[in-house]
């Protein structure tokens, strides 16, 4: 059986779509409220911040999609790897797992004890997410105009569902124990030119504004906390980072090329 972790997520959600689509038995999903989850496969009830709440839910499981709730569950990582003992765990990373800041930190820690604890592990660790430019929206629908720091940083953002297909052929497929897998996007975008790309998708023009450290900061902080955001802010803020890497391995893995950020904006956009 096959368990799958923030399954009423973006990337969760969109695994147990492909692996039902692909018509795979035994999938289970998992969520903190299991009343309020509409998914086509059983949904069972738990917190990965609860260890104890786990037990039932991983009877007869050998595989698990791990997306971990980052920071907010981190003080019972420790105690829910170990009860992912005796299982294959393919976990949702980071590519820059490792990094200073608190957010990559965490994804170094939870790989730390998946090495540790599971009996078979797959990491597959992504730049960023193309959903999360849909924190645009507000500002595109009131004025036209996208806030976002860095302006220089090209990223090679990944659809979703392109991450959904490679965990499903790492879950239902062999070769995959103690890989790990960077996966992205076919570019690598500045901010201004994925504005530019929406632009063109929406049929209207769009303005790319960089806000202050001090906006940045305030942002942040309003989400992650005061400390992280310090760390956020510092990445943000300062020089652009080398463009992020682009790789082929969503196409290696699932036999076609890895959907454009123009086909992902075509996708949430319209």
């Amino acid at each position: 059986m096959i368990l799958v972790t923030g399954a009423t997520g973006r990337v969760g959600g969109e695994v147990v779509r492909q692996l039902t689509a692909a018509g795979v038995p035994g999938v289970r999903a998992l969520a903190r409220d299991g009343g309020r989850a509409r998914l086509p496969v059983p949904v069972a009830e738990g917190d990965l911040a609860v260890p104890g709440s786990l037990d039932a839910v991983l009877e007869g499981v050998s595989k698990v999609f791990l997306v971990w709730p980052t920071l907010r569950a981190d003080h019972a990582a420790p105690e829910t790897i170990k009860t992912l003992a005796g299982r294959h765990v393919v976990y949702f990373s980071s590519a820059a797992a490792g990094a200073a800041d608190p957010i990559n930190a965490s994804h170094a820690e939870i790989e730390r004890l998946i090495r540790e604890h599971a009996s078979a592990w797959t990491f597959l660790r992504i730049t960023g997410l193309a959903a999360n430019d849909l924190k645009w929206a507000d500002g595109i629908r009131r004025d036209g105009v996208v806030r976002e720091p860095s302006a220089g940083w090209a990223r090679s953002h990944i659809h979703e569902a392109d991450v959904a297909a490679a965990a499903v052929r790492v879950l239902t497929g062999e070769g995959h124990d103690g890989t790990a897998h960077v996966l992205t996007g076919p570019q690598a975008l500045t901010a201004p030119e994925r504005v530019a790309v929406l632009s063109e998708v929406l049929g209207r023009e769009l303005r790319f504004e960089q806000p202050s450290p001090e906006e940045v900061r305030e942002q942040y902080a309003a989400v992650f906390g005061a400390e992280v955001a310090e760390g956020l802010v510092a990445r943000m803020t300062g020089p652009a980072p080398e463009p992020e890497p682009v790789t082929a391995t969503v196409e290696e893995l699932t036999g076609r090329p890895a959907r454009t950020y123009r086909a992902w904006a075509a996708d949430h956009w319209r």
